[in-house]
């Protein structure tokens, strides 16, 4: 997969790209991350790249003339299949699912906008998707496009050591991710779940499904309520590997947390799960 993001920073991107999973996945060639400076598409000594608002009003706006010409530079070389997407408070919220919707497509361009946003203008020629990663503020898209480009490249083949960790991850099966526990056995007089190292795969597997339902019932309930729940865990328990896998006598929806202590209760002292995702995101303002 090919992103290319359109900032006015790209500096900002360094130590994120060449770190970890992501430096690795680049040097294989799993994934290919262009860095586009807008201001090299400017035609003034001072690299001017925005301009005060029509109409009044504080901050400055990213100007039109510099932000097409490098989108149509990208563009030329880019696929029909390809995917420009604009990252704003206004945008559709990030999800899972459009995740996994996003991960299909062959090359994505995502633009940073910055100060008060991007000129209109460009958007209503270019755009194909406003996307928004939550009700919050920062001061541009780079961070939200960092959110993608590792949440989309963990979805392709090779970038993870291990596949099957993404069997279990939250959301991936339309519960939150059960607890986890390692080594020492005891910490600070607080004990692993005595199930975990029974060395029973189905009890174990049983307690995960029934943490993870809990877990979810107290932090996400719209979760449970979501008509494709049991169809998603279907598709997850039946995939080999998955240690989700219920027993014969537990249903997919909603099983009961059985009797075994975790060591904590994911049940109580949780904030209120939130109302309906808004539209919120990441605002354009000054640094």
């Amino acid at each position: 997969m090919i992103f290319d993001v359109l900032t006015l920073f790209p500096a900002i991107f360094d130590s994120f790209l060449t770190q970890s999973l992501l430096a690795k996945a680049l040097t294989k060639g799993i994934i290919t991350v262009n860095l586009i400076n807008i201001r090299d598409f400017t035609s003034d000594r001072h690299r001017t790249a925005d301009d005060r608002p029509y109409g009044g009003g504080p901050g400055m706006v990213l100007k039109p003339e510099p932000l097409g010409l490098a989108l149509e530079s990208v563009l030329a070389q880019a696929p029909p299949q390809r995917l420009v997407i604009n990252l704003t408070p206004s945008g559709r919220q990030l999800d899972q699912d459009l995740v996994r919707e996003l991960s299909a497509r062959p090359r994505l361009i995502l633009l940073c906008g910055r100060y008060e946003g991007i000129d209109q203008r460009v958007l209503d020629v270019y755009s194909n998707l406003e996307l928004s990663i939550g009700d919050y503020v920062l001061n541009g898209g780079e961070v939200p496009a960092m959110v993608l480009i590792e949440a989309l490249s963990r979805l392709i083949a090779g970038f993870l050591g291990d596949e099957e960790s993404l069997l279990d991850e939250s959301y991936s099966s339309g519960l939150l991710e059960y607890p986890h526990y390692t080594r020492p056995r005891v910490w600070r007089n607080l004990a692993v779940p005595e199930i975990l190292v029974s060395g029973n795969h189905a009890q174990v597997a049983a307690f995960r499904l029934a943490e993870a339902v809990a877990k979810t019932r107290a932090r996400r309930p719209d979760l449970l309520a979501s008509p494709d729940l049991e169809k998603r865990q279907a598709e997850i328990f039946s995939r080999p590997g998955s240690p989700l896998k219920p027993r014969p006598d537990q249903t997919q929806s909603s099983p009961e947390p059985t009797a075994q202590s975790s060591g904590h209760d994911d049940r109580s002292n949780q904030p209120s799960p939130p109302g309906q995702p808004g539209q919120a995101g990441q605002a354009d303002q000054p640094d």
